[in-house]
């Protein structure tokens, strides 16, 4: 039987790659959009996307919906939540004006 710290390595390798090949393959779309249409701030952007990420597993309960497995759908949502950290990490370590991540205006829900 393998300890959950094996597990929670794993789990979190997992996201990280999903993270980087995402971040590769898109650019850093989330953490510095392109705001073509939406002008919100980035971390604000993230934040919608996690309640459309909610909002699929509170409608489509385990099945995920068609052609999306349940799976898909959580690794989605917690690379969201990696995103958000991200967002505020640089936030601060960047010292950006209010308002850049949306971190300083926009308080959580």
């Amino acid at each position: 039987m393998r300890p959950t710290s094996e597990y929670i390595e794993q789990v979190c390798e997992e996201i990280k790659a999903l993270l980087l090949a995402k971040n590769k393959a898109y650019g850093d779309s989330a953490i510095n959009p392109k705001r073509i249409f939406s002008k919100a701030a980035a971390l604000e952007q993230i934040f919608v996307r996690i309640d459309d990420k909610l909002s699929r597993i509170s409608t489509t309960g385990t099945s995920g919906g068609e052609g999306v497995t349940h799976e898909d759908t959580l690794m989605d949502l917690l690379g969201y939540l990696v995103l958000a950290k991200v967002a505020i990490k640089k936030a601060e370590d960047e010292k950006l004006p209010q308002g850049w991540s949306g971190y300083a205006t926009t308080p959580m829900p």
